[in-house]
């Protein structure tokens, strides 16, 4: 092994992770200090760095025609900002006590330490691959990376049937069963919960349930796979639960993702009850001053209900790099916390939803009203006027907002950020109806449908003693 020390005056940091939140800290602490002042060096198991791997469904699905437009900068473009990126490279421990990292070439398998004053972990998420018979054949595919979404493509393009099972009904699970039905896949979708999404509410996931079913998705929910059943082959030919098997001539894997934290853990930093990194409010990692964390390996914490949350999303990912970059070169800021919005879509239903559901409220001891109206996204008499729900929680006493779910057609899920600023803000229910949005027949009826919501939970929370 060789060992990397001795810079001089010279400070040197080390990012764990070339994507989101590892290399735009990287980036934003080259912005406020020059690589006279800041070594850094950045390790990155995979093939790529700062990529979206939101947008791995769409490149699937042929939405997006390119795996390079995925990709926000290259390694070589990291590299020519002076940021040391040493791609294919896995760290296997962190030294704390020693400040080091020890670090693995894939291809080689060569090992080697290097040093670091400050230091970054950006080591994401790792998706739930549930053991099970049949779990590791051919055909069986996970999507978390780039690499991931080329293997699928190929799979996709080598394979003649055209039987497609989706395990999951999550973000993923939605996402991927869109992008093969526009492979020309008959697509069944295998569901553990009672509805698809458990991001939303029973009655609101039983709404993408019917839109899912109209668009020819076979689902089967409140049925947990089993076992993968192969071919004389090896290759999978079924997906079975206890009571039914589900010909497929690939699967896709869709069950959610974990904090990848065994180096932390093994490091014995804290870890928070979803097995993320804690860290305070300038992304430091709790207990130890020159070391940060940020991106789907860490805990964030929820305003509206005032704990700690896990929650894996790209824009979460990006402002906490941002975050660290400029604590990291000297600087200051903060990330205050989130309030759980997010957005999907399956072909052309879109899904959304922000703050706490039904349980998240009753979970923190928050007593509710809710209201659930219908309305549509543009004024009723204008072209291509479509049905969306909107379904509100509030304080039962305060009338604060608590949360707010949209499933409709085109013109539904951005609403949701009406909403994201008014959980931020603290903002009654009551308040949220004199909210002065913009009006036209093409956008909106005279009255939003988020403010037709907001209207009607005020009301309840006015009827309620």
């Amino acid at each position: 092994m060789n060992m990397s020390l001795g810079r001089g005056t010279r400070e040197r940091l080390v990012v764990i992770g070339g994507d989101a939140a590892g290399m735009s800290a990287a980036s934003q602490a080259r912005r406020m200090r020059s690589a006279g002042e800041l070594e850094i060096v950045a390790f990155e198991r995979g093939h790529f760095s700062s990529y979206s791997a939101c947008g791995i469904p769409y490149w699937v699905g042929g939405d997006v025609s390119a795996r390079n437009e995925l990709i926000a900068r290259t390694p070589e473009e990291h590299r020519a900002r002076d940021i040391d990126l040493r791609m294919r490279t896995e760290v296997m421990e962190i030294d704390v006590a020693g400040q080091r990292v020890r670090a693995r070439d894939v291809d080689s398998g060569a090992e080697s330490w290097t040093s670091y004053d400050k230091l970054v972990i950006a080591t994401g998420a790792r998706p739930i691959r549930p053991e099970m018979p049949g779990v590791d054949a051919p055909g069986v595919h996970g999507v978390q990376t780039l690499d991931d979404g080329q293997v699928l493509i190929d799979t996709l393009a080598r394979t003649r049937g055209r039987r497609a099972v989706v395990v999951g009904a999550g973000y993923i699970g939605v996402e991927m069963a869109e992008a093969l039905i526009n492979r020309g896949y008959e697509v069944t979708v295998v569901n553990r919960g009672k509805e698809p999404m458990s991001t939303l509410d029973p009655d609101m996931g039983r709404l993408v349930h019917e839109a899912m079913s109209g668009l020819g998705i076979t689902m089967v929910d409140d049925a947990e796979v089993t076992k993968i059943l192969t071919g004389a082959d090896g290759h999978v030919r079924a997906v079975a639960t206890q009571d039914a098997e589900y010909p497929a001539d690939v699967v896709v894997l869709g069950i959610g993702v974990r904090p990848e934290t065994a180096l932390a853990r093994a490091a014995g930093l804290p870890l928070g009850a979803h097995q993320g990194l804690l860290t305070d409010l300038g992304m430091r990692v709790r207990g130890h001053e020159n070391i940060w964390a940020g991106g789907d390996c860490v805990e964030v914490l929820d305003l509206v209900s005032g704990q700690q949350r896990y929650i894996a999303l790209g824009t979460h990912a990006n402002k906490h790099g941002q975050v660290i970059g400029t604590n990291a070169g000297g600087g200051y800021a903060t990330f205050p916390g989130v309030v759980g919005t997010a957005v999907s879509k399956v072909c052309d239903l879109e899904i959304a939803r922000t703050g706490l559901r039904e349980k998240d409220a009753d979970r923190v001891g928050l007593q509710y009203v809710t209201a659930t109206i219908e309305s549509t996204g543009r004024a009723g008499y204008y072209p291509g006027a479509s049905l969306m729900t909107v379904k509100m929680l509030a304080e039962r006493r305060t009338g604060r907002l608590l949360g707010v779910q949209i499933v409709g057609r085109e013109g539904a899920a951005k609403r949701v950020d009406i909403a994201a600023v008014a959980l931020t803000a603290g903002m009654t229910v009551e308040q949220m109806t004199a909210l002065d949005l913009g009006y036209a027949p093409p956008f909106s009826p005279v009255w939003d449908p988020v403010l037709v919501a907001a209207r009607k939970a005020s009301k309840a929370v006015a009827q309620r003693p």
